[in-house]
């Protein structure tokens, strides 16, 4: 068998002898030979359909580790791999492509507090948390103002006042003016409240170190909200007649949904379904989403724990959203269904109106 030298083997695997140098160092790309005297190494052509996969797989942006083990795998199994990684890549690339949105629409000058209909908007709204059938004690909290929406759920052994603590942290932007350039320092800053306040919860060392809180907070604007998300509280839009999800769990399960390895099906009853990928608590990661959405009159949303969520139909719902008028009455009917599902978790809602103002 005639082996190909580093330059000939380069030129038809697209790789550069760099590269190559490189990858043997890391095993990934180990040369049929290499001369013990000068050093020089020399590839075996059936080598030149891995070197292929590999330079294929840098252009995707897939990390070195990563392409090691896709390497090391039949076909099928490198197949679901890649189809993984791109899977995650997108996932990430959507919550960037919104926070660009939000940075683009700051730096030109779009006004947020300024309403772009004729008539000014305004909300009507209520919230409700309620310990369900099932736990002792309720670790979640629901606030509903003028300006702030919020569902906090705590975890861990002091998950009420977790949760209660990152509310309270973003309370003050109900009574602060802030100018339309200033709108993500100040929800920035009231993020950073807000894990501080978390952490205020426990010190390091003591048994509640594992306490921290999922934060779902909407600031009304004037015609916009601007949504804060961390974890896996939902916000729910009514449109139309619509019911969207416009959050993404930041869940484990999740994760592997966006992966292609599990199904919503199969979600539903994952033993990991509750694992958080993202918090607010000591060694959490606490990145959060955030976006602007433009208000309508006659929009509705929804704020709402996962005790809610994972026991009660979307359809169901859409159904109680869609039919009853008043945020009072919506969010009491919400919170019996999930307890005459169960009620397995604690439960928070809150539903607020966009409104014209008279």
């Amino acid at each position: 068998m005639e082996l190909l030298t580093i330059g000939a083997f380069a030129k038809a695997s697209r790789l550069s002898p760099k590269a190559l140098r490189l990858y043997d160092e890391l095993g990934l790309l180990t040369p049929a030979r290499v001369d013990p005297a000068t050093g020089y190494r020399r590839y075996a052509p059936q080598q030149l359909e891995q070197a292929r996969l590999v330079a294929w797989l840098r252009r995707l942006g897939m990390p070195l580790a990563r392409i090691r083990r896709v390497c090391a795998l039949e076909a099928g199994e490198a197949a679901g791999e890649i189809r993984a990684y791109w899977a995650r890549v997108e996932a990430d690339t959507a919550a960037r492509r919104d926070l660009a949105a939000f940075l683009v629409d700051h730096l030109t000058g779009k006004d947020p507090t300024m309403s772009r209909t004729t008539a000014p908007l305004a909300l009507r709204y209520a919230a409700l948390s309620d310990t369900g059938q099932v736990r002792a004690s309720n670790q979640d909290t629901a606030y509903a103002g003028s300006r702030l929406l919020a569902v906090a759920d705590g975890y861990g052994s002091a998950g009420a006042p977790a949760s209660a603590a990152a509310v309270e942290a973003l309370r003050s932007l109900e009574t602060e003016t802030v100018p339309a350039g200033e709108l993500l320092g100040a929800l920035e800053d009231a993020l950073g409240r807000a894990e501080q306040a978390v952490h205020g919860v426990s010190a390091p060392g003591d048994d509640d170190t594992g306490a921290g809180t999922t934060l779902t907070a909407m600031l009304w604007t004037g015609s916009q909200l601007a949504l804060v998300h961390i974890g896996d509280s939902r916000v729910h839009l009514l449109r139309d007649g619509e019911l969207f999800q416009i959050t993404h769990d930041h869940t484990v399960v999740q994760s592997l949904i966006d992966e292609g390895r599990l199904t919503p099906e199969e979600a539903a009853s994952h033993p990991q379904r509750s694992l958080l990928m993202r918090a607010l608590g000591r060694g959490a990661d606490s990145t959060p989403d955030l976006r602007l959405h433009d208000a309508r009159a006659g929009d509705r949303y929804l704020l709402c724990s996962d005790g809610l969520s994972t026991v009660v139909p979307a359809g169901d719902i859409h159904r109680v959203l869609s039919g009853t008028p008043e945020p009072e009455a919506a969010v009491r009917a919400l919170v019996d269904l999930a307890n005459a599902s169960g009620g397995p978790d604690n439960v928070s809602c809150v539903v607020a109106d966009v409104v014209e103002q008279p």
